[in-house]
């Protein structure tokens, strides 16, 4: 077998470990995050300060009683958090997590997929994710899930508008829809931020609208929906709904680090005097830790502002971040044909 068809496969299987490894650990960094901001210590019990905690919760939600309402569609009651769980993990094959490994005569990519549409993947993966959702509501045949379905539908819809706005300029800029080619564009200090600053800012209220986190968790309000969309969902199947939302956080912070803050980029990357695999290796812990903060700024929001009415929210997409995501994109072309070499 070709040594790159091996590369390739054990990559897609370090990803995947990888991403679900870090939503584990994630929902342990997020309770201990909330613990920090109410003056509590958060898990403590389960491990050294805690660390087997989210063992502890995946063994107990393996051994949760597994229960299926009687009326419920039982080949889509399992459909849904099966496809969001996949759609979650589909998003991180364009994701360029390192330039590239020379080992001998061959180069190592440290992206799945090259793909020249990469953004246009991102985007295709992320809008099918809706139907897990939608279909996890209805087929529970429970009208508190359906309302949280209905919600995550109509909202997740009216966030991709604005996003794939704020994204258009980014391509403007860079001349590409490939995800590699953008971070490349990037390199050192030319963090696509500091043209972008309107885009940032509408693509990351977009991400937390197209993650439901708060302020945006209206599909899954408990205090208005019990649960939402999940209500009906016990065991591995809620833990897969779960599980997604941390997938695609640790996803959409690679998104942000990657198209605004260069990816793997850093500054004075050229200073440092390394061999081109050391570079690769540097480049790739300083893209974790970018990913790190934006995956901090999620909790740190979720614990820090209260949620919006539902009618806020849908005013709010299409009133503010619609019409200043248009702006931006009428600005960027006119700067760029004013200031073109």
């Amino acid at each position: 077998m070709d040594i790159q068809i091996l590369y390739k496969s054990g990559l897609i299987i370090v990803i995947l470990l990888l991403s679900l490894v870090i939503a584990m650990y994630a929902t342990l960094a997020e309770r201990k995050i909330a613990g920090f901001f109410q003056d509590r210590l958060g898990p403590n019990r389960a491990g050294i300060f805690g660390l087997l905690q989210p063992v502890a919760d995946g063994v107990k939600l393996f051994f949760k009683e597994e229960f299926m309402p009687a009326t419920a569609d039982k080949f889509l009651y399992i459909l849904g958090p099966s496809l969001t769980m996949l759609i979650a993990l589909l998003g991180s094959a364009v994701i360029p997590w390192g330039n590239t490994l020379t080992i001998g005569n061959n180069v190592f990519p440290l992206q799945v997929a090259d793909v020249n549409i990469g953004v246009l993947y991102v985007f295709a993966v992320t809008s099918i994710g809706v139907y897990g959702i939608m279909i996890g509501g209805w087929s529970s045949n429970n009208k508190y899930a359906l309302m949280g379905a209905v919600r995550a539908a109509s909202q997740m819809i009216s966030y991709e508008l604005a996003m794939g706005m704020a994204l258009i300029a980014i391509v403007m800029m860079s001349g590409s829809l490939s995800l590699h080619d953008i971070v490349a564009q990037q390199h050192g200090i030319h963090w696509n931020v500091w043209y972008q600053p309107i885009g940032f800012f509408v693509f990351v209220v977009c991400a937390f609208a197209e993650t439901n986190r708060t302020p945006f968790d209206l599909p899954e309000c408990d205090s208005e929906l019990i649960g939402g969309y999940h209500t009906e969902y016990s065991s591995m199947k809620l833990g897969f709904y779960l599980f997604s939302e941390y997938i695609n956080m640790f996803i959409s912070s690679a998104m942000i680090a990657s198209l605004y803050f260069g990816g793997y980029n850093f500054p004075f990357i050229n200073e440092l005097g390394m061999s081109h695999n050391w570079l690769t290796i540097v480049g790739m812990l300083v893209l974790f830790a970018k990913i790190g903060f934006f995956m901090f700024l999620f909790m740190w929001v979720r614990w820090t502002l209260p949620r919006f009415r539902y009618d806020q929210l849908m005013r709010f997409g299409w009133k503010v971040l619609l019409p200043l995501a248009i702006v931006n994109i009428v600005a960027t072309g006119v700067i760029y044909e004013l200031f073109k070499k």
